[in-house]
């Protein structure tokens, strides 16, 4: 997979269902355990995501995961699995949802310096 698709759902994660539903609210699961919940799902072309809401774990703070790092949406039992660790999300940048150019073009080589595969 290309790395300029990382903000691009992967169809394997959401199939055709993906853009008729709001995953406000669906638990989000990284490789190594939950980290929080979906505040917010983007289905724009070229910069979809997720914006994690990390609770009590990183206290106070959210995360911008690009879609493709999403590995599953499981809407029965309302469950994001993303193909990142706790560490990586902790790492990223700190989401600022004030100016999303300004944060998605630190996030970016962040995310895709990871090398996930994705």
């Amino acid at each position: 997979m290309a790395a300029t698709d990382i903000w691009t759902w992967p169809e394997s994660a959401t199939g055709a269902r993906h853009t008729d539903v709001d995953l406000t609210g669906y638990k989000v699961v990284a490789n190594d355990g939950e980290i929080g919940s979906v505040d917010f799902a983007s289905y724009e072309v070229g910069s979809s995501h997720i914006v994690v809401d990390t609770g009590s774990w990183i206290f106070g703070r959210k995360s911008m995961i690009p879609a493709r790092a999403v590995r599953v949406v499981d809407h029965d039992a309302r469950t994001v699995q993303i193909d990142l660790t706790k560490d990586q999300i902790k790492n990223a940048p700190e989401y600022d949802d004030s100016g999303y150019d300004d944060y998605r073009s630190s996030a970016d080589p962040y995310y895709r310096g990871l090398g996930g595969g994705w």
